[in-house]
């Protein structure tokens, strides 16, 4: 995983998980200055609560047809923090 597909991922789903952001702090040392600014942008995306730590609940053998729909995963994520859409 790239620092890009770490910010894309948890602004797609509004997580990042302990796993995620332990690996992005002791990286750093090695980033480019492009990283650097995202890693950066996703540290000020947590301060301001519009991504939570949490973890992502994923299901490999279920069908997208059949997954719940959007609202109810996050609903069911909700993690620590203020409440996102409210």
């Amino acid at each position: 995983m790239t620092v890009g597909e770490l910010y894309l991922e948890s602004l797609s789903t509004g997580i990042i998980t302990p796993t995620e952001l332990s690996w992005l702090t002791h990286g750093q040392d090695h980033f480019s200055r492009l990283e650097e600014a995202t890693a950066l942008r996703l540290g000020r995306l947590l301060d301001q609560g519009d991504i939570q730590l949490g973890c992502r609940l994923v299901c490999s053998d279920t069908p997208v047809s059949q997954a719940p729909a959007a609202g109810v995963l996050d609903e069911g994520i909700e993690p620590l923090g203020r409440q996102r859409h409210r």
